[in-house]
């Protein structure tokens, strides 16, 4: 009998102490530098890494309950929840191109314990365009020049061109 009744005090004791825990946080102000962005043109399939820095301007621990992303295609670091007063705290975000094509924005949206509401929305925006498959490079477009002109590579020489009263550097 002594072991069942030691049991349901401690049991009694340990739900007591759960109930008098409000598990209430106090708000905090928040600083993040840059939450709107705008990025330069990507190719399809290449991966973006945005970074927002959050600074804990308040005199209480920010806890970052819940971080909710408007695509699938963007992952995080889910490590980086609390940041003590005054520390300074960088989230890191992937986004990755791979089914976008054209203009997209998204958001990120952040729950926690900020003062001027219960969460923070952070956007960025980017051109995701089609991957080239060759670039052309200098002697490509001349090549093409010279063919456009019924040049044939051998004549685009410079001694060909001496013959040929053809000009590498003449204007057009």
């Amino acid at each position: 009998m002594k072991k069942s009744s030691l049991q349901l005090i401690l049991f009694a004791g340990v739900l007591a102490g759960l109930m008098s825990c409000s598990g209430r946080v106090e708000p905090t102000s928040v600083e993040i530098k840059d939450p709107v962005r705008h990025y330069y043109p990507i190719p399809t399939g290449d991966e973006l890494l945005v970074v927002y820095e959050v600074t804990n301007t308040g005199n209480r621990p920010l806890v970052i309950s819940e971080i909710q992303t408007s695509c699938g295609c963007i992952a995080y670091d889910d490590s980086k929840r609390i940041i003590p007063p005054g520390a300074q705290q960088e989230l890191r975000f992937r986004y990755d191109s791979f089914k976008n094509l054209g203009y997209v924005r998204h958001q990120i949206r952040l729950y926690g314990n900020f003062e001027s509401g219960s969460s923070k929305v952070l956007e960025f925006d980017v051109d995701v365009i089609p991957p080239s498959d060759h670039p052309r490079d200098y002697e490509e477009l001349y090549f093409e020049t010279n063919r456009s002109r019924n040049l044939s590579p051998a004549a685009s020489s410079p001694a060909a061109a001496s013959r040929s009263g053809y000009y590498v550097n003449e204007p057009d």
